[in-house]
């Protein structure tokens, strides 16, 4: 499957935020992602729809919405109003997985559904043709700058090889420490969708050549 890169606002200038995601965009980022937590599903708060809906009217890119919130299903009407594309909810934040899916559909959007570190990834096993994307999450969720956690390759792994026996097109996204130095052992795993946040936006002044590093190994 081809693989793609979509590069996290969380650790992009915020006093700077449109202008650093066009920088993201003009070099070849076809996808941007946006963390939006709430200080109770994850310890910190970031942003809701507002930021989404002030930076969509500039960007062109696919904005790919990762929502680390406590039943997410209150918020996808606006989410989906702001200019989100794609909208990935917790399988651990959500009572009614399903129905939060289906809203997803329902609004129009592509689905995704993310793994914290120590989910099993069969806790979707029914849910798979339903979705776009399952993102595992490679550090615990909440903070930038982490490091990747080893035995989450495994859990790519895992997940194609259901991926292929089901015959499902699925995308396998990975978020956490994804760095030039090992998404190439990532993708190896089975991983098609990078999300990258400091090593992208990092220094401010290099946005543009970390993107075109990232997509030239992504296009090997």
């Amino acid at each position: 499957m081809k693989s793609y890169l979509s590069p996290s606002i969380l650790s992009a200038d915020f006093g700077n935020l449109t202008n650093s995601i066009k920088a993201a965009e003009e070099a070849g980022a076809k996808y941007i992602h946006f963390d939006m937590m709430d200080g109770t599903f994850v310890p910190n708060i970031s942003f809701g729809a507002p930021i989404i809906k002030a930076v969509r009217k500039d960007i062109k890119s696919f904005f790919d919405v990762h929502m680390m919130v406590e039943e997410p299903g209150r918020y996808i009407t606006d989410v989906a109003k702001a200019g989100a594309d794609g909208i990935t909810v917790h399988q651990e934040a959500c009572l009614h997985l399903d129905r939060t899916i289906n809203q997803i559909k329902e609004a129009g959007l592509k689905a995704g559904v993310a793994l914290n570190p120590a989910t099993p990834v069969n806790t979707l096993d029914y849910l798979l043709p339903m979705l776009d994307l399952v993102l595992i999450m490679t550090v615990n969720p909440g903070f930038g700058g982490q490091k990747f956690i080893p035995y989450t390759l495994d859990k790519i792994r895992d997940l194609r090889q259901k991926a292929q026996e089901m015959d499902l097109q699925l995308n396998i996204g990975v978020d956490g420490g994804v760095t030039l130095d090992n998404i190439s052992t990532i993708r190896d795993a089975g991983a098609n969708f990078f999300i990258a946040g400091s090593a992208v936006f990092k220094p401010e002044d290099r946005i543009g050549e970390n993107v075109q590093a990232f997509n030239k190994i992504l296009a090997d």
